[in-house]
């Protein structure tokens, strides 16, 4: 995305991705597989390139013609909303970020999308334009912002303490943009996610979910962060993941309660084509899709426990998890409850099922072993 130089420049700055920490900055075998499927079809974009300099993209910024998106919370008047991670870029890197703008090195570009009401949105760029904005208000996490791991002659350095010279420098330096145009119908959002998907690379890669939902923000996304905060649910995942692996898993259980049927390769396409059909929920039962999910939780955890949704790892086995959950939520719909001891008992014949092994380990995105999974679960839930 980026020249060899600037590149080098923003792996010097902590990189223009935000860092994780080390189980959660790495894509799981999955999501590379997901990323990596080529889609059926390839959607045209319409892009420009502008430069803006550093003092117009702040003033931009606080007035509100560039909007920084968070994930997932729908806002009516957003074609595109939150392809941008929560701010996670440390002082360090802000200062050698507004340190690099005051030396003259070259600056990655940023990437925004013209919306309809002219508004830029930004697709790629979050960490630099909030560093700048910060450091021109001279405020960050409520302390002054003033450059500290910086070489001898910035520290110490606010905006309003700059020399005219460094403040020209900074205020004059230009950043190059890369604006897509959309007009809010499917097939330009499609085209970005697209665009966004294969500019993906180098840093902290977004996995398929993030993306996912900055594209397809709205009640559906909300319904499934509500149900990403059941207690039955967290006791179960543990810590909340900071790449929205929980929320992902939930939207999986439920994309594959209602539609296994018709599941199909990639995933990431059938798990977005499901966000988009039922974006603000249209064409779902809500309120029994919530009851199931949480009856289903409190069977596990009051049975088998944390345990049930983690084969030979500390970790959460998604494959593993979403076959549960499925299974056990159509056991729960169709009949009176299980008791604890009993769900407890098909947990384990399902898991030590020497036919169940191959569905949940390595590549478990294919057609037949998730339905193989999902009917093995079912089987065996159905027993009890």
């Amino acid at each position: 995305m980026v020249g060899e130089v600037a590149y080098l420049v923003a792996m010097a700055d902590g990189d223009v991705k935000a860092q994780f920490d080390a189980h959660e900055d790495v894509l799981t075998l999955e999501e590379q597989e997901d990323l990596a499927a080529a889609e059926h079809e390839a959607e045209p974009v319409t892009y420009t390139g502008t430069d803006f300099d550093v003092e117009g993209l702040v003033r931009r910024l606080k007035r509100g013609d560039i909007v920084i998106p968070t994930f997932g919370h729908g806002d009516d008047s957003l074609e595109v909303a939150g392809f941008q991670r929560g701010f996670v870029w440390r002082r360090p890197q802000m200062d050698r970020f507004i340190e690099s703008l005051l030396m003259g090195y070259p600056i990655p570009g940023i990437m925004l999308v013209q919306q309809v009401d002219r508004r830029y949105l930004v697709l790629d760029g979050q960490q630099r334009l909030r560093t700048l904005a910060a450091f021109y208000e001279g405020i960050h996490a409520g302390r002054e912002f003033a450059l500290d791991n910086v070489a001898d002659v910035f520290k110490g350095l606010t905006y309003r303490t700059l020399g005219p010279e460094q403040r020209r420098q900074l205020d004059n330096t230009f950043i190059q943009a890369t604006i897509v145009k959309t007009d809010g119908s499917d097939q330009s959002l499609e085209a970005i996610y697209q665009v966004f998907e294969r500019l993906n690379s180098g840093g902290t890669q977004l996995t398929p979910h993030e993306i996912r939902i900055a594209l397809y923000p709205g009640a559906l996304v909300d319904f499934l962060e509500n149900l990403n905060k059941s207690p039955e649910w967290r006791q179960l995942y543990g810590a909340r993941s900071l790449r929205l692996r929980d929320q992902e898993l939930i939207l999986r259980i439920l994309a594959l309660y209602q539609n296994s049927a018709q599941y199909f390769r990639p995933q990431k396409k059938f798990l977005n084509e499901f966000l988009g059909r039922h974006r603000n929920l249209e064409g779902l039962d809500n309120r029994k899709l919530e009851g199931l999910f949480i009856e289903a939780s409190k069977l596990l955890l009051a049975g088998p426990g944390r345990s049930a949704l983690r084969f030979q790892s500390s970790q959460v086995n998604a494959a593993l998890a979403e076959a549960l959950y499925v299974g056990l939520m159509r056991r729960v719909d169709g009949g009176s409850l299980p008791a604890p001891g009993e769900v407890t008992s098909a947990v384990r014949a399902f898991t030590s099922n020497s036919e169940t092994a191959s569905t949940i380990s390595g590549s478990t995105a294919t057609e037949e072993y998730v339905r193989k999974r999902l009917d093995l679960a079912t089987r065996e839930f159905a027993r009890i």
